[in-house]
C-alpha cells in the first residue's frame, strides 16, 4: 500500500505569461489549454496553496548539455524566419513562429527551476504544467517539441548532485526524447506509459526497449491497447509502477503528467476520463513519498481537449502537488464557464471537475489472455528481472 503524502507539504509552480507564446495558432498546441487550466485552478482556490514563481529561460550552456549547437542554431534562425525548414522545424507538427526559441528556452528553464527547488529542499514537490516537452531530440524537434525540458531538468539535477533519479510518463504518447538521452545512463530510470506503439507516434516504446550498455534495466515500456478506459489503465500502472519504481530506489521523482489518455482527445485512442487521470496523479503523488522521500517534480505534457478535459485535469495535478486534492463533484465556477460563452464558445461545458467515474482497477494476476493482459506480462517479463523482481509475483 502506499503512505499518503501529507496535506500542506511546501509546493512551488512554476508559471509566468512568457508560457503564452508558445504558440502554434491553430495548432493543438495553443497555449490556450494552459492559460484556462491557470484560470480554473486560481478561480477554485488551488494556487492558493502553492508558492506561484516566475521562470527564467534556459541559457545556451544548460541546453547544449541536451542539444546540439547546430540545431540550437536552427531553433534561433527559424524564430526569425517563417519560411525555415530543417532540425524537424518548419514541419506541420512543428510550425515555426516569431519568439520560438524564447518560449521554448523559457519552459526549459522553469523546469530546470523547478527540479532544482525539489532537490535543494526549498519545496518538497514543484509542477511546470507547460513542460513536459518528452519528443524533442537531441538534433531535432518532433511531435510538438522543440526543446526537451524535461532532459534540461534531468540534467540539472544530475549536475547538483543526484544519483537516482526515476522518470515515469504517462503521456498517451511514448517518452521517446527522454528516453534515448538516457537510455546508457544507469542513474535515470525511465519508465512510460502509453499507447501501444503499433497504434500511435512515435512507433517506439514496446516492452524489450529495455535500455543498453550500463543502462541496461533502466528503460521500461508498458505499452496498452487502444480503448483501454480507467480500470483497465490504472491496473497496468498498479501492476508495473510502483514495484519498479521502489525497486529501482530514487532520490526523486519525475512525472510527465499528459492528459491526452483522456477518452475525448483528439489525437489518440485510450479512454481515460478525468476520474481516472486523477487517481493516476494520485498514486504518482502516494509513489513520491514511498519511494522518494517526498521529492516530487511533476511536468505537463500532451492533452488537446482544451476546454473538457486539460483545465479540469491538469486543475487536479496542481490540488495534487499541493497537497490539497479536489472532489471530483466540485462545481466549475460559473464565471469560468462564463468566460468562455463570452469568447464565443458554444460547446458543453463541463458543471462539475469530475465525470462521475469511481476508478475500481482489479488486481493483476499472472495468466490472463486479453491483449491488456498480455501487455502487462511482456512489460513484467522484460523488465522485472532485471531490477531484481519476480514477474510471476503479483506482490512484486
Amino acid at each position: 500500500m502506499f503512505s499518503r503524502g501529507t496535506a500542506g507539504c511546501a509546493a512551488t509552480f512554476v508559471w509566468g505569461d512568457g508560457y503564452l507564446g508558445y504558440d502554434f495558432g491553430e495548432h493543438p498546441m495553443t497555449p490556450v489549454r494552459l492559460d484556462l487550466t491557470v484560470s480554473l485552478a486560481r478561480e477554485l482556490g488551488v494556487l492558493d496553496h502553492l508558492t506561484v514563481i516566475e521562470p527564467h529561460p534556459a541559457d545556451r550552456a544548460q541546453l547544449l548539455e541536451v542539444h546540439s549547437p547546430d540545431y540550437l542554431d536552427a531553433i534561433s534562425a527559424a524564430s526569425a524566419d517563417p519560411g525555415y525548414v530543417g532540425f524537424g522545424l518548419g514541419s506541420a507538427d512543428n510550425p515555426v513562429f516569431e519568439g520560438m526559441f524564447e518560449a521554448a528556452s523559457l519552459i526549459a528553464g522553469g523546469s530546470r527551476m523547478a527540479a532544482l527547488d525539489v532537490w535543494s529542499g526549498r519545496s518538497q514537490h514543484a509542477v511546470n504544467i507547460a513542460g513536459g516537452l518528452h519528443h524533442a531530440m537531441r538534433d531535432s524537434a518532433a511531435g510538438f517539441c522543440v526543446i526537451n525540458d524535461v532532459v534540461v531538468a534531468i540534467r540539472a539535477l544530475l549536475d547538483a548532485g543526484a544519483q537516482r533519479i526515476a522518470y515515469v510518463d504517462i503521456d498517451v504518447h511514448h517518452g521517446d526524447g527522454v528516453q534515448a538521452a538516457f537510455y546508457d545512463d544507469p542513474r535515470v530510470l525511465t519508465l512510460s506509459v502509453h499507447q501501444d506503439p503499433r497504434t500511435l507516434y512515435p512507433g517506439t516504446g514496446t516492452a524489450t526497449e529495455t535500455g543498453t550498455g550500463a543502462g541496461e534495466g533502466t528503460a521500461v515500456n508498458l505499452a496498452v491497447p487502444p480503448g483501454t478506459a480507467d480500470d483497465g489503465w490504472l491496473r497496468a500502472f498498479n501492476a508495473v509502477v510502483p514495484s519498479a519504481v521502489t525497486a529501482f530506489r530514487p532520490e526523486i521523482l519525475v512525472t510527465q503528467c499528459g492528459c491526452d489518455t483522456h477518452h475525448e482527445d483528439p489525437l489518440a485512442d485510450l479512454a481515460l476520463t478525468v476520474d481516472g487521470q486523477r487517481a493516476a496523479y494520485a498514486a504518482l503523488h502516494q509513489l513520491a513519498h514511498r519511494a522518494a522521500a517526498g521529492k516530487w517534480l511533476a511536468l505537463g505534457g500532451g492533452g488537446y481537449g482544451a476546454l473538457r478535459c486539460v483545465p479540469r485535469t491538469w486543475t487536479h495535478l496542481l490540488a495534487e502537488v499541493s497537497g490539497r486534492p479536489l472532489r471530483p463533484d466540485t462545481e466549475i465556477p460559473p464565471s469560468w464557464s462564463r468566460n468562455l460563452r463570452s469568447r464565443g464558445v458554444t460547446t458543453t461545458l463541463p458543471e462539475t471537475m469530475g465525470e462521475g467515474r469511481t476508478p475500481a482497477p482489479e488486481l493483476w494476476m499472472p495468466g490472463g489472455e486479453s491483449w491488456l493482459d498480455r501487455s502487462i506480462w511482456a512489460t513484467r517479463n522484460a523488465s522485472f528481472p532485471l531490477l531484481g523482481l519476480d514477474p510471476q509475483d503479483p506482490r512484486d
